[in-house]
């Protein structure tokens, strides 16, 4: 369990609409990560400043990475090196370096826990797709010739049904392929196509551990128990109809030319996907039996896959040699010539095919907000935001900020804080940052990703358009929580 910092130093804070302020000025400077312990006071102090102005500088880096073309984890890196220094220094000139040491370290450690259980489920992803499962799903979509309204329905369920288990990332990636191979050139529908596929995508991996970064932080930290994450589902899914329908109704019922693609499954891809399933199972009976870590169910399931990995090399000369057969009796010359380019499946081509960039960007974050929280921040954050004002406004608001800052490091402001809330208010807060990222194009990684892979197709100004719209379902969503699950604001953790 996280602890919180102890804040009861900071009781000189303004209060009214000054507190409400303070707060939000606060989390967009001093977004605050995984603090180890309560140490000094360094909020009013020069390096206190100076770490504040580096984090700035490097999370303007970070937002403008599409015109950068530079990887957001490049500046929080660095300046994640820079504010612990800057903590080591200072504590080392108080006689304390053992506080700042144990402050790292408990941090690395919270950190290492989620790369590891996301480096995992990344790994199964790109199995799957080495395996070819995502292509045979696209080619089997672009077959049937839907017509574009039933094509933007089509993907955006999917992407809502996909991303509770394959992430919300990765499942917008596959629809987002789907709609510009289908209504190639017709930017109109592919941009309302792919806000429909961000918004799923997000609202989806919004009640489930594995749909997103920040519930999977949450799941981890033991605040919401694996079943507990489904009272959001109603409300997720209200957060994606409702906008839905009404860009639906934009969309003229007409048939895109036809595409044929074949596409055959590589062997073994339906067993990994059990396999898959059976390493989640393993995480959860972990977590949820044995109250131990899920990542330790994560990295068994990893053994697992290695195993079958082992068994699909020393298998594969008998099984090319039975298709090498079987083509020859059906004079299949174009069968026959693509086995000499298969290549033995490989784990570890798998683990190094995983979004690094994601995965060391998540470190800077941490590293970076940790250093903060430990400066005292987070203490004055907590005071001022769930103090000041009341807990479902500020998680609301928080929510909306999401789609500013990114929901990474507001989850773990709100986690290292752990204020005192309510059950039914720490769902709140997960479905608020799950889903807050929507209302713009750069608010979440399934937005940022899919305006590079529909370059100029997909926009901030085309997404900005409909955030009236998306705005309305994050307004409905946070409703029927609030009344479907009413009971929960009563019950603390």
């Amino acid at each position: 369990m996280l602890r919180p910092l102890d804040i009861s130093q900071y009781r000189f804070l303004p209060g009214g609409a000054g507190r409400i302020l303070f707060a939000i000025l606060a989390l967009l400077f001093a977004p605050g990560a995984l603090a180890a312990t309560g140490g000094l006071d360094l909020t009013g102090s020069v390096a206190g400043f100076i770490a504040l102005t580096i984090f700035v500088l490097a999370y303007a880096l970070v937002m403008a990475e599409e015109k950068l073309h530079m990887r957001k984890s490049k500046p929080v890196l660095v300046a994640a090196g820079i504010i612990w220094a800057l903590i080591g220094w200072v504590y080392v000139q108080s006689g304390m370096p053992d506080e700042a040491e144990h402050a790292f370290r408990h941090t690395l450690l919270e950190f290492t826990e989620l790369m590891l259980f996301l480096l995992v489920a990344m790994t199964y992803i790109n199995a799957m797709d080495e395996r070819r499962v995502f292509d045979a799903l696209r080619a089997w979509m672009v077959r049937k010739g839907f017509s574009y309204r039933q094509l933007f329905w089509i993907t955006g369920i999917l992407a809502f049904l996909i991303s509770p288990v394959a992430d919300n990332l990765t499942t917008a990636l596959l629809m987002c392929a789907v709609v510009t191979k289908v209504a190639e050139g017709d930017k109109p529908f592919i941009n309302v196509a792919c806000i429909n596929i961000v918004v799923a995508a997000n609202a989806g991996g919004a009640f489930s551990p594995f749909g997103d970064i920040t519930t999977l932080m949450v799941w981890q930290a033991g605040l919401i128990h694996f079943t507990e994450f489904f009272d959001l589902l109603i409300p997720s899914l209200i957060n994606y109809l409702i906008p839905a329908v009404v860009m639906s109704l934009f969309i003229k019922s007409r048939k895109p030319s036809g595409v044929k693609e074949e596409v055959e499954l590589k062997r073994g891809a339906r067993r990994i996907i059990a396999l898959f399933l059976l390493t989640v199972a393993t995480a959860v009976a972990c977590h949820s039996v044995l109250h131990l870590p899920p990542v330790l169910g994560m990295m068994t399931g990893l053994g697992y896959l290695q195993f079958f990995g082992y068994f699909l090399r020393r298998t594969l000369p008998r099984s090319l040699e039975k298709k090498r057969r079987h083509y020859l009796r059906r004079g299949d010359d174009k069968r026959l010539s693509q086995l000499g380019s298969i290549v033995p499946f490989d784990v570890f081509n798998r683990v190094a095919r995983a979004e690094w960039d994601t995965l060391l960007f998540f470190y800077g974050v941490v590293m970076c907000v940790g250093g903060l929280g430990f400066m005292g921040y987070l203490g004055m954050l907590s005071e001022a935001l769930y103090t000041g004002w009341n807990a479902t406004w500020a998680n609301i608001a928080l929510g909306l900020i999401s789609a500013v800052v990114d929901n990474i490091p507001v989850m773990f402001a709100v986690l290292t804080m752990e204020p005192e809330m309510s059950h039914g208010h720490w769902l709140l807060i997960t479905l608020t940052a799950g889903v807050g990222g929507s209302l713009l194009s750069i608010g979440s990684a399934a937005g940022v990703a899919l305006m590079g892979q529909a370059r100029g197709l997909y926009t901030f100004m085309g997404h900005l358009k409909w955030s009236p719209v998306i705005a309305l379902g994050y307004i409905a969503s946070v409703l029927a929580h609030l009344w479907l699950n009413a009971e929960s604001f009563t019950v603390f953790n």
